[in-house]
């Protein structure tokens, strides 16, 4: 089973490592104790919401660029561990949803808006 504790930590370490920076620089930026961070990193322990931010604030990295590269990683190792297909995701032969739309609908910025004639 996948757990979102340990990817969340692997990714957090990951961002640390890649910035050549200490466990004890972070937790101290982070305002955490040096064992709590380092328990979170290795998945032992999960973070509120207000840990992360503080964390990827020390790390100047955005919560939401985090959990998006942690998504990411969460969908691979469930799609590789035979997992549920993702809801709103294609099944095997069929067309995405978005060519399934009538023609009267058009995508912009991800939100899909119907197209009006004003002509008729």
């Amino acid at each position: 089973m996948v757990l979102l504790r340990r990817m969340l930590g692997e990714a957090l370490r990951r961002r640390r490592q890649d910035q050549h920076r200490t466990l004890r620089e972070v937790s101290s930026n982070a305002r955490v104790s040096l064992g709590y961070l380092s328990e979170i990193e290795r998945g032992q322990k999960e973070a509120s919401s207000e840990l992360l931010a503080s964390i990827c604030d020390a790390l100047g990295v955005r919560l939401a660029d985090l959990l998006r590269e942690v998504s990411d990683d969460l969908e691979l190792a469930e799609l590789a561990a035979g997992g549920p297909a993702r809801v709103g995701a294609p099944m095997a032969g069929m067309p995405p949803m978005a060519a399934m739309q009538p023609p009267a609908m058009q995508s912009r910025g991800g939100a899909t808006t119907a197209v009006v004639d004003r002509a008729a």
